[in-house]
């Protein structure tokens, strides 16, 4: 046993070891980015099939992965509440939009309750510094906003979407907060050339310079409003698709359907949904309506490709800050291609795209947006919930994986348990005095070295009276009618019903559901 100088070098040597060690574990924690859009299709962006230049998301889908059958809660609110805590919409109080049905329907309350938490306040107590820019929508009242939900810092739309240029050319209240403090509303407009997905990207950027001056790991939240109606774009951008739209909404689905099939995406026995009911054939429209509709279409590319360019920027910041390597980026949609508007494509009277035009892409571009599938946001058919998720980590995913396709069902849920996994930090059973909902998730960490996750239990989903269950290849939904059922590895369009030839199997989900509708708190 060494003695005496020697004995106290080694323990020296020891404790600065292990100190080192610590140090080192905790400065490998990676930072997390979570973009979330708004009203966008399975098919909108390039490395999903479409037309449309992503080039920096088709780049983080290459050297990442991309997944063919995540879920999203097929509506704005629902979706975020569950992507930000892990549990299904309505355990965390938000079944359905910001209004509040009262204490006795707790799963529809309209803001996150407090048996819940959020990935920031799960991150912050494990050293990251969180910012949140974009969208909110989570909670009308001050008390319910992002920085009463554990982000450090906030930078968006606490009340929703809606604008672009200036929210007082909205017809719906909205503001601009940072931090709480109202920077523009309906009193007080925007300054020239001010566009919210720009914005939302660079006040991002802000924190990512806090964080690494702090020596902390950063969380940061980007939920883009675009490209939700009504349709605003840079018109330099809309100029780079005008007359890309003039072969029409049922040539470009075709197009979009053998481009998903090439990117094995979709199995090539997978057929095109029919055009959906009241939509006419493109050739029966005039020419100025063609040229209008083209317009329209190129208005919503030109918000994605905005999309795109910033998360462009992002990536060179990320990569002149020397934090690129061991960043986690998740890139998904809130819910699918929106048909609000009517079976076409409309406006007002003001060009489409600029800051007093109100445009819809209606059912005619939404059925595009969402190819092959049918329906759209608000459904629980996968025209509704099936959204692109894109995982990029260069010092996390394995070598191997980097450029793979997932097949493995994945749903918002995992999310937050992907991030408390990775991060190292701790879900608690309890939370400022408040019970703490398990969490619904799993980890999705296991993917990111080539091998699966085990999931117990079926993925549910209930919004406005939809409903569905999804169990390994079956999947159970209810359009507020009758049930049908669908074999989702031969018919992922859901054109067969097969409820009829499988009674059991219908009565087996419905039993599952019925029992999760009733301890999540689902009416």
């Amino acid at each position: 046993m060494p003695t005496g100088p020697i004995k106290s070098y080694l323990w020296a040597f020891f404790i600065g070891s292990f100190c080192w060690i610590g140090l080192s574990a905790k400065s490998q924690q990676p930072n997390i980015i979570l973009i979330m859009t708004d009203d966008m299709g399975f098919s909108d962006i390039g490395c999903y099939g479409s037309e449309i230049e992503t080039p920096h998301l088709d780049a983080l889908a290459k050297g990442g992965l991309k997944f063919s059958q995540f879920y999203n809660s097929s509506r704005c609110c629902p979706t975020r509440a569950s992507l930000m805590t892990g549990l299904y919409a309505h355990q965390a109080g938000m079944g359905g939009m910001t209004g509040d049905k009262g204490a006795q329907h707790p799963g529809y309350r309209g803001h996150l309750n407090k048996n819940c938490m959020t990935i920031a306040e799960v991150l912050k107590t494990n050293g990251y510094l969180s910012v949140q820019t974009g969208k909110w929508h989570l909670g009308d009242k001050k008390e319910w906003w992002p920085s009463a939900r554990g982000f450090d810092r906030t930078y968006g739309s606490p009340l929703g979407g809606g604008f672009y240029f200036n929210p007082a050319n909205f017809r719906l209240k909205r503001n601009i907060v940072k931090n709480d403090v109202i920077l523009y509303d309906d009193k007080k407009a925007t300054p020239e050339g001010w566009y919210t997905t720009d914005v939302y990207t660079e006040e991002g950027f802000e924190v990512i310079d806090e964080a690494i001056e702090k020596d902390k790991p950063f969380f940061w939240y980007l939920a883009y409003n675009a490209p939700h109606y009504p349709l605003k774009a840079k018109e330099k951008d809309i100029q780079k698709y005008i007359g890309k739209y003039m072969k029409g909404w049922d040539a470009v689905r075709e197009e979009r359907l053998q481009k998903l099939k090439k990117l094995n995406l979709i199995k090539d026995h997978v057929s095109l949904s029919p055009r959906e009911k009241g939509v006419p054939a493109w050739e029966s429209l005039s020419e100025k309506e063609k040229i209008s509709q083209d317009r329209i279409m190129a208005t919503y590319a030109a918000m994605i490709d905005s999309i795109d360019q910033n998360i462009g920027k992002l990536i060179h910041k990320l990569k002149e800050s020397n934090v690129y390597e061991n960043t986690i980026i998740m890139y998904l949609h809130d819910n699918g291609g929106c048909a609000e508007g009517g079976t076409i494509g409309k406006n007002n009277k003001f060009l489409c795209g600029t800051e007093k035009s109100f445009a819809y892409c209606g059912k005619s571009w939404a059925n595009v947006s969402n190819t092959p599938f049918k329906k759209f946001k608000k459904n629980i058919y996968e025209g509704g919930i099936a959204t692109p998720f894109i995982v990029h980590w260069p010092k996390g995913i394995l070598p191997s994986a980097v450029g793979t396709t997932v097949t493995q069902t994945s749903h918002i849920i995992d999310v937050m348990a992907t991030a408390v996994d990775v991060s190292g930090s701790s879900y608690p059973k309890k939370y400022k005095g408040n019970v703490i909902y398990p969490l619904e998730g799993k980890s999705l960490s296991p993917i990111f070295k080539g091998d699966n996750i085990f999931r117990e239990e079926p993925l549910f989903f209930e919004h406005a009276k939809n409903k569905g269950v999804r169990d390994g290849y079956w999947k159970l939904v209810s359009h507020k009618s009758d049930w049908a059922l669908y074999n989702m590895k031969e018919d992922r369009s859901e054109l067969i019903d097969r409820s009829s030839d499988y009674p059991e199997k219908v009565q087996s989900l419905l039993a599952k559901y019925q029992k999760w509708a009733k301890r999540c708190f689902v009416e």
